[in-house]
């Protein structure tokens, strides 16, 4: 961990997010025309045999969106909280072929090769340690699988949040939080075996989304 970045935390991430689920729920999508951009960009992908995983699904909102479209989506996401409000929305929508799970990035585990597309949104900002996190990803992807993630970009345009959200760490008020640049965050994608296919960048907090591929083998 970068010294600069240690963050001050009196809770877990699991913790956080769980205090937080009900509300996070409700939370209205702030770019709406960024967000449907994405689920285009991702369903454009997407194959009707298409085995998905969600990596950080929070609520399962973006899961169910997509569940159409494929033929299983495994949703995962660190708090119990969430995986149970994404559960319970499945089951209002009569959708069944979401599978919701309780695992950090850190915890999940399925056989190599397993996933046809991974999906992390909102989510590599938020890890400790990313170079694990890709690894994986691009482990459990199929050769040619898909990897597609949106990362908040802090240090681009909101640096100055540096000094304000340690203090909200220690309060309880803020998460775990990287300060990335885009540039960082697709020189470290190349770095883990991904080859570039689509990225481009929108809103205050400079999100990148990013599509890329796993060539090679994986072994």
């Amino acid at each position: 961990m970068d010294a600069t970045e240690k963050p001050f935390m009196t809770a877990t991430s699991q913790v956080f997010w769980d205090r937080i689920a009900a509300k996070y729920s409700r939370q209205a999508i702030s770019d709406t025309a960024s967000y449907a951009r994405k689920l285009a960009a991702t369903q454009a992908l997407m194959r009707p045999e298409m085995h998905v995983l969600e990596i950080g699904c929070g609520t399962g909102s973006t899961a169910l969106e997509h569940a159409a479209h494929v033929a299983q989506i495994d949703a995962t996401d660190v708090s119990t909280a969430m995986i149970e409000i994404g559960r319970e929305k499945a089951a209002r929508a009569g959708i069944t072929n979401i599978r919701f799970q309780q695992a950090g990035v850190e915890d999940f585990e399925a056989p190599n090769e397993t996933y046809d597309m991974v999906l992390a949104l909102n989510l590599l900002h938020l890890l400790p340690d990313r170079t694990a996190a890709l690894a994986k990803v691009y482990r459990l992807l199929k050769p040619g699988g898909i990897f597609i993630s949106s990362t908040a970009c802090l240090s681009d345009h909101l640096w100055f949040l540096r000094a304000v959200i340690p203090v909200l760490q220690w309060v309880g008020k803020a998460p775990f939080v990287r300060f990335l640049g885009a540039e960082q965050v697709r020189r470290e994608m190349e770095e883990a075996g991904f080859a570039e296919r689509e990225h481009w960048t929108h809103g205050r907090a400079n999100s990148l989304f990013l599509v890329g591929e796993k060539v090679g083998t994986g072994d």
